[in-house]
């Protein structure tokens, strides 16, 4: 492929810089009057690599007993961008922030230490990082002593950590996803030196647990894994998330057992690439589907997963998933186009048979199951009749919802360097054709809930009306119906009055189990 040729060094050039130090812990240069000390870079070619060494697990403190006061009389804020994913990264500094002392600013205005937590799936979510970045450089015109830090997908790329050496040289902090656990480290520098520190680990290290999460809500985010081996032709993220990392079953399954002790109706188990969950094993045969079994035992209310892909979704897990109790009828399963010849150049490595397959052996094993999914209009050289396969197959599939996005070039992905054919107008009108559809499926499946009772997790009040409160049944859909404010938090049952397009109004029944023959389970 071209793209192997391509010299990525040159995005981590800074031929105007002069090298003041070098030792052990990186280099410090100058550039354009501001010291960077650069303790180590993201790299393209490491982060392609996929090493067979072992992956160690550490249960070791991440916050040392020295840095427990650093925070204190000082506040934090977090801006998260993405996916599940980044919103879980947040909760673990958050939780490193507070071991330190830190509390949370309500106001930028008031905060001691401000990071964007980026995303670089699409262009953008990082189109939107520099826009904020440049917000906040008044903010720290005004207060210099403000740490300014960007993390997460966006670091990992060497383009923009460049890009913010020489643009954004007011930042005081860039790390990546790798090296969250490093973060009281970097704080101390950032508050005691006067330099840019860079952070970026190209290569994965290793699985830190034990670290501090703040989670607020009902819900609970769970990584039972890191990292992506399948090198889709558009996707940027198996370089910034690194190869597919597994945590032991154990640590997984005391977290959840943890979190049903605090009191947590429900929680996502999260991964790239969920399904893949145990390949890495050397030492056990024990896969998503054995994890899944087990966590059915736990007494937490409902669990949900995300995200999967069509080519690891085996028997085993749909046979565990068709047991119901508290493994939710909703099933996140990303299909990206409908035309063989797209998914061949996506390198997804399935077919829309396959993918259709699929759909009929867990619609048999489970009639309920609400499937959604995510879907790329505009991909290189896509001819309009590719696309109107897509439009079929959400039909065939019987896709309730799909998140839908206009391809996006990644620099460092093998799509970047296909020939884009298609016009940005006709990517834009096929993605309205698209939306379109979603709204009918959405309606569709909605309306299939009419005068059935169904089961809410009352999550607060409608963000329009005080007097409406607002959850979502195990399928996922949103429902907006009149009830007590002591309901919040409890789950309710009610009857589906108005089924709409993106939410459903219904009417209180009770907070009771209502008669076997008015409820309906899988809704």
């Amino acid at each position: 492929m071209a793209h192997e040729n391509k010299d990525y060094s040159k995005y981590f050039d800074f031929s105007g810089a002069k090298l003041i130090s070098e030792d052990e812990r990186g280099r410090t240069i100058r550039l354009d009057g501001r010291r960077i000390h650069i303790v180590s870079e993201p790299d393209y070619r490491q982060e392609k690599q996929r090493g067979k060494e072992d992956i160690k697990v550490h249960y070791e403190q991440a916050v040392p007993e020295s840095l427990r006061r650093l925070g204190q009389g000082r506040k934090y804020m977090i801006y998260t961008y993405g996916c599940q994913m980044n919103e879980h990264d947040t909760e673990v500094m958050r939780g490193l922030f507070e071991e330190m002392g830190y509390t949370a600013a309500d106001d930028r205005s008031e905060a001691d230490v401000i990071l964007l937590n980026t995303c670089a799936v699409r262009e953008n979510a990082e189109d939107k990082v520099y826009g904020e970045l440049g917000h906040l450089k008044r903010l720290k015109l005004q207060r210099p002593e403000l740490i300014l830090g960007v993390c997460g997908c966006m670091s990992q790329e060497a383009a923009v950590v460049n890009r913010i050496m020489h643009k954004h040289p007011y930042v005081d902090m860039v790390f990546g996803t790798h090296n969250i656990h490093r973060l009281p480290h970097l704080l101390e520098e950032a508050h005691y030196g006067k330099e840019m520190v860079i952070e970026v680990w190209s290569k994965e290290g290793d699985i830190i647990e034990n670290l501090p999460k703040k989670r607020e809500g009902l819900r609970a985010w769970v990584n039972i894994m890191y990292g992506c081996d399948k090198f889709c032709t558009y996707c940027i993220v198996p370089y910034t998330r690194g190869k597919e990392r597994s945590r032991l079953p154990e640590d997984v399954i005391a977290e959840v057992r943890d979190l049903a002790r605090q009191g947590f109706k429900e929680i996502t188990l999260l991964g790239q690439n969920v399904n893949a969950y145990g390949k890495d094993f050397t030492d056990r045969e024990y896969r998503f589907a054995h994890l899944m079994d087990d966590i059915r035992k736990i007494d937490i209310p409902r669990v949900r997963f995300t995200t999967s892909h069509p080519r690891d979704f085996d028997d085993h897990l749909i046979e565990v998933l068709a047991k119901g109790g508290n493994l939710v009828e909703h099933i996140h399963l990303p299909f990206q186009s409908g035309s063989n010849e797209v998914l061949k150049r996506m390198g997804r490595k399935y077919t829309r048979e396959h993918f259709l397959e699929l759909v009929d052996r867990i619609r048999q094993a489970m009639p309920d199951a609400v499937l959604t999914s995510d879907i790329i209009v505009g991909f290189p050289g896509e001819t309009e009749a590719q696309f109107e396969e897509t439009l079929s197959l959400v039909r065939e599939a019987r896709i309730s919802m799909s998140y839908t996005f206009i391809y996006s070039p990644r620099e460092g992905t093998p799509a970047a360097d296909m020939a884009d054919s298609v016009p940005h107008e006709e990517k834009r009108k096929r993605l309205l054709r698209l939306n379109e559809l979603n709204a009918e499926m959405s309606l569709e499946s909605n309306l299939e809930l009419r005068d059935r009772v169904v089961q809410v997790l009352v999550e607060g009040e409608s963000k329009n009306n005080a007097n409406v409160l607002s959850g979502r049944t195990r399928s996922n859909k949103l429902i907006h119906f009149e009830g007590p404010k002591e309901w919040i938090g409890q789950f309710a049952y009610v009857r589906v009055t108005q089924p709409q397009t993106w939410f459903i109004r219904a009417e209180a029944v009770g907070i009771a189990e209502p008669a076997p023959e008015a409820y309906t389970f899988g809704a």
